[in-house]
């Protein structure tokens, strides 16, 4: 038989990005010929980070819709327009088996292109909340795949399978001590820890927060793990008292040392976060940001919090409550106990190899179960 051969499209975030790699590595794993083509938006993360995961990569040159400045967005049909003839080479170059899209903008013309020309196309959704990309592409999808339960609301149900969401492999295999990774970072294995992620872009509500909290925070002998983002570049340098109890950098490549590192996590809640922290089972403080759609991160948040493991700060509160929450659980080791157990029951680690049964099923088979399906 022919190699199979997938286009995977989307990203803007590592929300999406990430998740994408990880179908397609557990895809590669059961159908070791599978070829990949992965269709990203110019200029944003996925063009670094795809390449770096091993695949091939091209960049549309479109954009969202900008709803905070409106005339950002006279540009966008034109885009869109040139969009559809780029995806069209692509198609005519690579021709795709089946095409999967993760959200974003830049996923819409992929697969739109896709099933205007009956080529199965396979959509994920991570968020409690789906994404207007996802919801136009809904009606005509092979198959749907959410990571959480509700999604009755967007979504065809006769289409939807619920697996869960794709973890890193490096964090679901991560074999790291804590205290191998705190030397990582330059700590003292001796001291409690605190891990702070905005997120892959960052967040600069919680950086401000830490910026005017960690001495604090160092004064009781807590250690930083600080993930700043982008929007830590204008951040003052740290200060020599500091140093040896903040490790703070732009974006953690080894994400799975900083879990391994960490008492506690800061953290906003997007949809990839909330899996992580599932699958670590590590006790969170979460801030959901404020401008996500239809404020999903909240909804997100609410598990773990409902669950008993996270505890929520809404991002207008930060710069008032969230030192004094951290110093609250530091100082309460059984409370972070339990929490972190109960999140590390929510935690699906198969997600990825779930997904991608199905999809190689679709494929095979051309079979569709007539009720609403679930992995978990």
């Amino acid at each position: 038989m022919n190699s199979l051969r997938f286009i995977i499209a989307g990203g803007g975030t590592g929300g999406h990005i990430f998740p994408a790699l990880s179908i397609a590595e557990a895809i590669r794993k059961l159908e070791p010929t599978a070829r990949f083509q992965f269709v990203g938006a110019r200029g944003k993360m996925e063009m670094e980070k795809v390449p770096q995961a091993g695949f091939d990569i091209e960049g549309l040159d479109i954009v969202g819709f900008d709803r905070h400045n409106p005339i950002k967005n006279f540009s966008l049909p034109i885009k869109l327009l040139r969009s559809f003839f780029h995806v069209r080479s692509i198609f005519r170059r690579f021709r795709p088996t089946a095409v999967v899209g993760v959200g974003g903008y830049s996923s819409y013309p992929v697969l739109r292109y896709a099933q205007a020309h009956r080529i199965p196309t396979f959509l994920h959704e991570a968020n409690s909340y789906a994404g207007k990309s996802n919801q136009w592409l809904a009606k005509h999808a092979t198959q749907i795949f959410v990571g959480m339960r509700g999604m009755e609301k967007f979504f065809p149900a006769d289409k939807m399978v619920i697996t869960g969401n794709p973890v890193r492999i490096n964090i679901l295999q991560s074999s790291v001590d804590r205290t191998d990774a705190l030397l990582a970072f330059g700590l003292d294995p001796a001291k409690p820890t605190v891990l702070v992620v905005g997120g892959s872009l960052g967040a600069r509500s919680i950086n401000e927060a830490l910026q005017a909290g960690w001495e604090k925070l160092i004064g009781a002998g807590i250690q930083l793990i600080w993930q700043t983002g982008q929007s830590g570049a204008s951040l003052p340098p740290i200060p020599s008292t500091a140093v040896g109890m903040i490790h703070r950098t732009p974006f953690i490549k080894e994400m799975d040392k900083g879990y391994a590192a960490a008492d506690l996590v800061v953290s906003r809640s997007g949809a990839m976060s909330i899996a992580e922290l599932e699958v670590v089972g590590k006790p969170a403080i979460l801030v959901p940001y404020p401008l996500a759609a239809e404020d999903h991160q909240t909804s997100n948040a609410r598990q773990l919090v409902e669950a008993g493991a996270a505890l929520l700060v809404r991002d207008s509160d930060v710069a008032n409550e969230l030192i004094d929450r951290v110093l609250e659980l530091m100082r309460d080791e059984s409370r972070r106990w339990q929490m972190g157990a109960q999140s590390h029951q929510l935690g699906v680690r198969d997600a990825d190899r779930r997904i991608a049964t199905w999809i190689l099923k679709n494929i095979k088979t051309n079979e569709s179960e007539p009720t609403l399906k679930t992995a978990l």
